[in-house]
């Protein structure tokens, strides 16, 4: 069941949405005996608590070394766990931590319940783009998600929910670019991609400060994630300065033109409340998407010069909002299904 959206805080050039969760779906009944999921990793990250809310829906509290905390992951199970199925990471946007999140602003869990995949939702890592940060920041605190999203977390779900080694990622507006910098850091670990509504590009001049407005609108300091503009750790760290090393993954690029669409009509299921919230999805909505769209045929462009194949998924309306990204995800499941070795 798809839960009500109330109106969140807008955010500019890449945050995720405006729009923030009151429920939940409905659940199903509980299961006779609750799986309890463990592990430890040499590191010292561990799971450590699991609950089991239904017969698919398990919510994991896992302490990262890296960050000295526990984050909340939430798993969606496959029909039947009894023979080994691959992973999807699933990555929320810049308010993921505020309940604005994929279960509970789409029906994509729905989408994937008969698909034999675990969908991964680390909650958590607001306006941090899931990235290493050079220093403690004083609004956002320590942040090694880019340690604990390719070091910690993967060995520590392979293990507890029987994995077979196959993963793939996507990631919405903020997260878009973070899924391609994860595959970029480590090699061989996803063989899918999919980018819905991000920008590659964060070391140049426009990319700067598309990411620096993301970070300052949750009170934080880029300079702390990558230090001053023009510091070459943003290069290091940037998808399309690397796009090279994107050659031999399975990838999807989405985007919307900024214009209103079918999900942008007045008290529609994916349109803010009220004239206001209606005016905003229009607006800032409308904005964020254009820029998300300039970055996303950049790629494109770079990507073609260097020979690397891609699935491109431009859309002539489309503003930065929920119901465009449920679409783009199930358009990009054959793509995704391609690198997790199942049916398209």
């Amino acid at each position: 069941m798809r839960s009500t959206i109330t109106l969140g805080s807008a955010v500019s050039a890449l945050t995720a949405t405006i729009l923030v969760s009151m429920a939940a779906g409905t659940a199903s009944a509980q299961p006779d005996t609750p799986v309890t999921y463990t592990g430890t990793s040499a590191d010292g990250s561990r799971i450590v608590s699991s609950m089991t809310a239904d017969t698919r829906l398990v919510t994991l509290q896992v302490y990262s070394a890296a960050m000295d905390k526990s984050i909340q992951v939430d798993v969606h199970r496959p029909p039947g766990t009894s023979q080994p199925a691959p992973v999807l990471y699933l990555l929320g946007g810049a308010g993921a931590a505020d309940a604005v999140t994929w279960q509970t602003q789409t029906d994509v869990l729905d989408f994937l319940a008969e698909k034999n995949v675990d969908v991964v939702q680390p909650i958590g890592g607001d306006f941090t783009y899931y990235t290493d940060w050079r220093a403690p920041d004083p609004a956002l605190g320590v942040n090694k998600w880019k340690t604990f999203l390719t070091e910690e977390l993967p060995p520590l779900v392979d293990e507890a929910l029987n994995a077979d080694g196959r993963n793939a990622i996507a990631g919405l507006s903020m997260a878009g670019t973070s899924a391609l910098q994860l595959a970029i850091a480590a090699p061989g670990l996803y063989r899918s991609v999919a980018v819905y509504s991000g920008c590659a590009q964060i070391s140049d001049p426009i990319g700067y400060h598309f990411a620096n407005d993301v970070v300052t609108k949750g009170g934080g300091n880029s300079a702390n994630m990558y230090g001053p503009e023009g510091d070459r750790e943003w290069a290091v760290n940037d998808p399309y300065v690397h796009a090279d090393q994107l050659r031999g993954l399975n990838l999807f690029i989405s985007s919307g033109s900024g214009l209103p669409g079918r999900w942008d009509a007045p008290g529609g299921p994916h349109t803010l409340p009220g004239t206001d919230g209606w005016l905003q999805q229009l607006t800032i909505g409308g904005g964020i998407e254009a820029a998300t769209d300039f970055c996303s045929h950049n790629l494109k462009a770079k990507l073609d010069g260097l020979g690397i194949a891609a699935t491109y998924d431009f859309t002539p309306t489309g503003t930065h909002s929920w119901g465009y990204w449920e679409d783009a995800m199930k358009r990009s499941w054959p793509v995704l299904a391609t690198g997790l070795g199942l049916p398209a």
